[in-house]
């Protein structure tokens, strides 16, 4: 059993060793830049090395040919002096008596080799004197050069690995990657110390964001001072509080709608009532009471209903993640189209609509938002103007805007309260007529959605009210839109 454990959670540990962290990301980036440095600097090493300028070791070379052509006539000082320059050469230059890596002499006397350097071939030759010179001996690539005495009868070549052969010894005995793998060992350690020591903060972070309720919206309590950190401790609360401010709109507006809500829902449950008692003598019940009453149920139902669909088109403008793909609409047909949905119920409250157009005003948008839009600016002045009067919608072109303006003669809206009627549910209190206050909050909602401002003034004359709205004109390459074809609603969504 204790064998089947371990074997199950082999592949479990091994997917846990290999899942990305961001420690093992910082500690794999400063190995690579260790790895990189190390590059550098035996590339900057082996590239100034007496590969690539023998003039570096001139005064050694000469001085070995001065040696050699003053010791001519005496063999055992001349080699005891060779032998000992060259072993002093070799170790300036710190290869280890290496001839695959340090320089290398061969003498001449008479035309006779007196003497060479160990593992150095005795068969290079420059064609050349004072000239460095590339050739090939024993298949491995040198570089040399030869200085003569002004006799002759000395000569002296001073020999070098060549670039490539000495890169290649370089790497082929552990140079390169030998200090590599001694030192990453020591590097890990004290890498993975000091990132775990920097990255406290983050975890404090990290366990605070873990702890939290999903109902605690407040700030994180940790003040970091540490500008990486900082800019996600910052933008964490601040997003905390859009979501705060955003669950805090979202629970008055459902205080709100029960509020709202709460009134018709009640008439209509007391006309029920009132209703099934006269249902029990009914033959001492006027059919005008009964017809009454039904009446009342059904103006109280009719207005629970308008309130519910006005809530669900106000939510969906405040849920729609993506607007709707544009269409070119005439929003000077639309208003005309809409203008005679509604002269019915202007002629009943008995106010009389006159439209005062123009220019075509071409606009791109949705159009069940724009028909929302302008049947609660039309219902609302009719609804607030008093019988006999007359509401005017005007329509007109101003630069790249198309203006929309609707003026009636009713109470108007004090100065005070024109910001705050946009708000959902408020009403003014010295309002007489009927409503929820979601209507004005609906014609904001589409108009902000097609990028356009609304302005609450007074009429001149007054009193009155007149309600501006600026759309942006369409540009070139939206397609046309059916506004003129699609059916005209009977049904208002206004309050």
């Amino acid at each position: 059993m204790t064998a089947l454990a371990a074997a199950s959670d082999a592949p479990r540990g091994w997917r846990r060793l290999l899942r990305p962290t961001l420690v093992r990301r910082l500690m794999l980036a400063q190995v690579a830049m260790l790895t990189l440095l190390w590059s550098i600097a035996v590339g900057l090493v082996l590239g100034t090395s007496l590969t690539e300028d023998m003039g570096m070791v001139d005064t050694s070379h000469r001085s070995v040919l001065s040696v050699a052509h003053n010791l001519a006539d005496r063999p055992a000082a001349l080699a005891e002096s060779l032998q000992r320059m060259d072993t002093a050469l070799r170790e300036t230059m710190g290869s280890d008596n290496d001839p695959s890596l340090s320089p290398s002499l061969l003498v001449w006397q008479h035309g006779r080799l007196v003497y060479h350097s160990d593992g150095v071939p005795v068969d290079i030759a420059n064609r050349r004197l004072g000239v460095p010179e590339d050739v090939t001996a024993q298949g491995k690539q040198w570089r040399t050069r030869s200085l003569e005495s002004e006799d002759g009868a000395t000569r002296v070549a001073l020999v070098l690995p060549a670039g490539p052969q000495m890169w290649l010894t370089f790497h082929s005995r552990g140079y390169y990657i030998l200090p590599l793998v001694i030192s990453v060992p020591f590097l890990l350690l004290p890498a993975w110390l000091s990132i775990r020591l920097a990255l406290r903060p983050w975890r404090k972070v990290a366990r605070e964001i873990a702890s939290r309720d999903v109902r605690e919206l407040a700030p994180l309590a940790t003040q970091t001072r540490h500008d990486e950190l900082r800019p996600l401790v910052d933008n964490f609360n601040a997003l905390m509080q859009r979501l705060r401010a955003s669950m805090e709109r979202e629970q008055s507006f459902i205080a709100d709608a029960a509020h709202e809500l709460r009134t018709p829902i009640a008439a209509l449950r007391v006309n029920v009532e009132a209703l099934q008692g006269l249902q029990a003598q009914p033959e001492a019940v006027p059919p005008a009471r009964q017809q009454e009453l039904m009446a009342r149920m059904v103006s109280a139902s009719a207005r629970a209903e308008r309130l519910v669909n006005q809530l669900l088109h106000l939510m969906r403008s405040a849920a729609q993640v993506s607007a709707p793909r544009p269409a070119l609409l005439r929003l000077d047909d639309l208003v005309q189209e809409r203008l005679a949905a509604l002269s019915v119920l202007a002629r009943t409250r008995g106010v009389e609509v006159e439209l005062l157009s123009d220019d075509p005003a071409p606009v791109a948008g949705d159009r069940d938002s724009l028909v929302s839009m302008i049947d609660n600016l039309i219902d609302n002045a009719t609804k607030y103007a008093p019988p006999g009067s007359t509401v005017t919608v005007g329509l007109r072109r101003d630069g790249a805007q198309a203006e929309l303006s609707v003026a009636d003669q009713g109470p108007g809206i004090p100065p005070a309260l024109r910001e705050r009627v946009f708000d959902r549910f408020f009403r003014d209190p010295d309002q007489t007529q009927t409503g929820s206050g979601l209507g004005l909050a609906i014609v904001r909602s589409a108009i902000e959605a097609h990028g356009g401002s609304i302005v609450l003034g007074e009429t001149r004359p007054g009193p009155g009210l007149l309600v501006t709205v600026r759309l942006p004109l369409a540009r070139e390459g939206i397609e046309p839109g059916a506004a003129a074809s699609v059916k005209t609603r009977a049904a208002l969504t206004a309050d």
